[in-house]
């Protein structure tokens, strides 16, 4: 069995040559699951996290609802990780005030509908 040589440094760089090239799509925050994805995701990619189809993702990014932005010539969207996480926050933080909100004691307001009525002459 033939050994293979290491890679070697280039002559006149400081630089060593590397057998793997770092990724170039780093995450920032190194508490989130990487599962493989990068800083950026794609529509599918968001779709695929959220359980949704990749046309309503579109929707929440045309609409505005989800922050995102357009890469390349095509135009392509990605929505930043960190953005998504906030966006789902958000998103539980809207269902927790509703949850509220429906469960607030309302008896001691007035019901407009069984109030009595004054009639105008």
């Amino acid at each position: 069995m033939v050994a293979m040589p290491l890679l070697r440094c280039r002559e006149f760089s400081t630089t060593p040559l590397r057998a793997v090239p770092p990724p170039h799509n780093r995450r920032m925050n190194h508490s989130m699951e990487d599962n493989g994805l990068g800083r950026f995701l794609t529509i599918a990619d968001t779709a695929e996290l959220l359980a949704v189809s990749a046309a309503e993702v579109h929707q929440l990014v045309t609409s505005g609802e989800l922050p995102a932005i357009r890469i390349g010539t095509k135009g392509q969207w990605r929505v930043e990780r960190a953005v998504l996480e906030g966006y789902i926050e958000g998103q539980y933080e809207q269902a927790r005030r509703l949850s509220l909100w429906n469960q607030a004691d309302f008896t001691g307001v007035l019901d407009f509908d069984s109030a009595p009525s004054r009639a105008t002459d």
